[in-house]
């Protein structure tokens, strides 16, 4: 983090103006320090390159046109996410700040003691710390006050605030949110201040080299614009099971989460979601959930208030080169499906353990990481015809899909009943790290700020893949695979699922004892 400090001297003024005059002699010094009367040798002039080829000396070349009047328009639709979180203990208990050390004999001792006291604190003397954080969000439907923004923004918020480029406020409501795709949608009351909205686009439209701009809350520094391309479309990063990223090399930072990534039209195309940075700052990697994914999950959560998606009931695996030869295919293409899920709900009885799907509801499908999300995306209930290859032969069946969600609910009741004490497990070593729990004693010995929760990394095996990604001691794991992690057994559940889906990495938000954020991929196979 850079710091600018402003130290004031009696000879400030006199100071600055020397430096104003001398900033021509500065320029043109030589490496001895002594200035130089002669004017600087000028760099011989490179001619400009235009269509391919070399323009003439003298003649200029247009650079992109400015998206001033552009910005201006879109930054009021634009704005800040901040929320507070109550911290609390195991117990589940308000964490109250604690008493500052105070050498005995202090004048202050008795303040102190009694500020802090316990009865104190039970009356409201100290309130229970908070954690507040910072990102970015736009404004879809100014009638509706409805606001879009990253999951991960919000989660476990107590309360959410939005806050105008004018620099109005607004307590928010939470209106749904989406862990596998990072969405969240919130309102606001729009009787209490003017909003200005933006509409989606068409990011199946976008193509490599188009330019884009994204609009956010960099740092908390407020409304930023900064302008890139699309470096490349429809990538997985493993953080979710319907990765379709659009990558960008315009910068987005901490702060800039939840913010939209707009065409050369206006048109919100993406929402800025992740980054690959060794540093937690812009490196020119940086990803967006596209329109074509993000809308139909927003209009879900503004009917339902959570996502509805069809479940095909099936564990399926990628069609390798290798399988493609055995089973007489000319190429490798489509999704193999591995087994049938038990009690899954849905009425696949018509699917078989070694059928390799080619055709979902007449959409191709091309490898096993696009099924998912054609299924997804597909109603609760709708009866589709799906083409699958038998036993050398191609042949159509029907299948009435199921809802994910009600199976992922009977999946969570029955972790559940597997008992606490797999969560409260003391230490686990899994993909070269050894996890353990994050307690005061482990905070001390890493000196790991307050406001960081999730599973203690303590050790990092050598030459492992997360020794080779900078993963070391003393670094927490706040998310893996983009969901809120607590405790070790956590993450070897997520692991464990992550596998059963054929996934080769896991996308893990870690974050220093400072409190600094980064992602890492590592590979779980």
């Amino acid at each position: 983090m850079v710091r600018i400090q402003n130290k004031s001297t009696g000879l400030f003024s006199m100071r600055a103006a020397f430096a104003a005059l001398s900033v021509s002699t500065v320029l043109l010094s030589s490496v001895s320090g002594y200035a130089q009367d002669k004017p600087a040798a000028v760099a011989p002039q490179t001619p400009p390159v235009i269509a391919g080829k070399l323009a003439p000396l003298g003649q200029s070349v247009a650079g992109p046109a400015s998206v001033a009047d552009m910005a201006e328009g879109l930054l009021d639709a634009v704005v800040n996410i901040s929320t507070s979180q109550t911290v609390k203990d195991e117990n589940g208990e308000e964490k109250a700040e604690p008493a500052p050390e105070v050498p005995d004999g202090s004048p202050f001792q008795e303040f102190f003691d009694d500020f802090f006291s316990e009865e104190n604190q039970k009356d409201g003397g100290s309130a229970a710390r908070k954690m507040q954080s910072l990102g970015s969000g736009f404004v879809i439907d100014a009638k509706k006050g409805l606001v879009v923004t990253n999951n991960h923004v919000i989660a476990d918020a107590d309360e959410i605030e939005v806050n105008f480029t004018d620099g109005k406020k607004l307590k928010a409501e939470l209106l749904g949110t989406d862990t596998k795709t990072d969405i969240a949608l919130l309102k606001v009351d729009p009787t209490k201040h003017k909003l200005t909205d933006v509409s989606f686009g068409d990011s199946e439209k976008s193509r490599i080299g188009d330019w884009v701009m994204a609009i956010g809350n960099p740092f908390g520094l407020g409304g930023t614009v900064t302008l890139g391309i699309i470096s490349a479309r429809n990538r997985d990063i493993q953080a979710g099971p319907y990765d379709n990223f659009i990558q960008t090399d315009a910068a987005i930072n901490r702060g800039n989460s939840g913010g939209p990534l707009f065409d050369m039209h206006g048109k919100v195309i993406g929402i800025n979601t992740a980054i690959i940075s060794p540093t937690g700052g812009s490196i020119g990697i940086g990803f967006a959930i596209p329109s074509e994914l993000a809308v139909s999950v927003i209009q879900q959560l503004e009917e339902f208030g959570e996502t509805r998606r069809g479940w095909l009931g099936v564990r399926i695996q990628p069609v390798t080169d290798d399988v493609a030869e055995s089973f007489g295919m000319k190429e490798a293409k489509g999704a193999l499906v591995a087994g049938l899920i038990a009690n899954s709900g849905v009425e696949n009885k018509e699917l078989m353990a070694g059928d390799v799907i080619l055709k979902f509801d007449g959409k191709d499908v091309e490898n096993a990481r696009e099924l998912p999300r054609v299924v997804a995306e597909s109603p609760v209930g709708k009866e589709v015809s799906v083409l699958v290859l038998r036993k050398g032969k191609e042949q159509t069946v029907t299948i009435k899909l199921g809802r994910l969600e009600d199976y992922e609910n009977k999946d969570k009741t029955a972790d559940a009943k597997d008992g606490a004490k797999a969560k409260e497990a003391a230490a686990v070593t899994v993909l070269g790290m050894t996890l353990g729990k994050l307690d005061d004693a482990q905070r001390k010995q890493y000196e790991i700020s307050e406001d960081v929760e999730g599973v203690l990394i303590s050790a990092v095996e050598a030459k492992s893949t997360a020794e080779e990604k900078r993963v070391k001691a003393g670094d927490v794991i706040v998310e893996f695979a983009q969901e809120t992690v607590k405790a070790p057994a956590d993450i070897q559940k997520k692991i464990e699922k992550l596998r059963q889906q054929g996934r080769k990495n896991a996308l893990l938000m870690l974050a220093a004892p400072s409190g600094e954020l980064r992602f890492v991929t590592l590979r779980i196979d």
